[in-house]
């Protein structure tokens, strides 16, 4: 049984996460001053995917106490490339003002030379980016306007079994429809809200410095409905409730287990294969490139990420047992493990 979250605040007076469980909506309120354990732990973050069946656009704001990131990588999905790029800054022990809400607040950071906003407005949000080294230069600018419904989205707040005062409270938003122009080495890529879709991963956390996750994601249209899905694990102690979660034009479908089956090697040397212990999530996902990076710093923090690129195939069962069929719907599937 998956506990459903309940209003109120995040954490209770001992510093621990009030309610583990899941929602529809942002239930419970973040207040990073209520986080009893040290600032030097805390990780914020605000990520955004935007992708359609040629390219995909990720924007990075990370405040992870001890430093600061901001992030661009674009993958060609035609090409079969992809490219990264970021700026660091020493230490800002949460001085870059990352909201405590995924409904409010505005993200508006500069630094290393690249530039990135994240606004709400009226019925969406807009995303501006410069950075002119991009690409060794070729340089990569753009705005999108993402359209956000009233709808609902996965959220969830996870404790950590080993640390009581460590915690993860994540909503992932998808299907957002976008539309506007990314500009790279000059040549201008339109993203139509018909065929675009975002999803926004809002992370507010205290984690364990040694730890694995997965996470899959995919937006886009199914049979002429707007559908997508969030799977993963590793997160923490998934024991209250898990991420896993159907969207259909805006109504959440929750799923228990999702399992991910990895090819041995490469991550994107052969299909993946993905399975429920329920049976409402079965496909395949066929890889086309591998955004991997990896860094290392005296030893002491180290991420390596594999966010491949692909397409889902398979069918689904919504909760009143109807079955929707999948094919080629393009999205992510990562492994990342991190010390940090």
């Amino acid at each position: 049984m998956q506990t459903l979250l309940t209003p109120g605040r995040l954490h209770g007076a001992d510093g621990r996460l009030a309610e583990a469980g899941w929602a529809r909506r942002e239930l419970r309120r973040y207040d990073r001053a209520a986080v009893q354990a040290s600032r030097w732990r805390i990780k914020e973050w605000d990520y955004y995917c935007i992708a359609n069946d040629t390219a995909a656009l990720a924007l990075t704001v990370a405040d992870n106490a001890y430093l600061g990131f901001l992030g661009l990588s674009w993958i060609d999905l035609t090409g079969r490339t992809a490219t990264n790029h970021g700026a660091t800054r020493a230490m800002p022990l949460g001085r870059m003002a990352l909201p405590a809400s995924a409904d409010s607040g505005d993200i508006v950071q500069q630094f290393g030379g690249v530039s990135l906003a994240f606004r709400h407005v009226p019925g969406g949000r807009v995303l501006t980016f410069d950075a002119p080294k991009f690409g060794g230069g070729k340089g990569l600018k753009g705005e999108l306007s993402l359209t956000q419904p009233d709808e609902d989205r996965m959220v969830i707040a996870t404790p950590f079994a080993e640390d009581p005062l460590a915690f993860y409270y994540n909503q992932k938003i998808n299907c957002l429809p976008a539309q506007g122009e990314a500009m790279l080495d000059g040549t201008v890529h339109r993203f139509d809200s018909g065929s675009s879709f975002a999803v926004l991963d809002w992370g507010r956390g205290v984690w364990t410095y040694d730890n694995t996750w997965y996470w899959g994601s995919a937006s886009g249209l199914a049979g002429g409905r707007r559908f997508g899905f969030n799977i993963g694990y590793g997160f923490g102690d998934t024991s209250a409730a898990s991420e896993n979660m159907l969207f259909v034009d805006g109504t959440a479908h929750k799923l228990d287990r999702v399992e991910f089956h990895l090819p041995p090697g490469r991550p994107d040397s052969a299909p993946w294969r993905f399975s429920s212990n329920d049976g409402r999530f079965e496909m395949t996902f066929e890889p086309l490139v591998d955004r991997a990076d990896k860094v290392s710093l005296l030893g002491l923090f180290m991420t390596d990420q594999h966010q491949v690129f692909g397409r889902y195939s398979g069918v689904v069962t919504l909760d009143d047992g109807n079955i929707l069929e999948i094919t080629d719907l393009v999205g992510f599937a990562e492994k990342v493990h991190n010390r940090w």
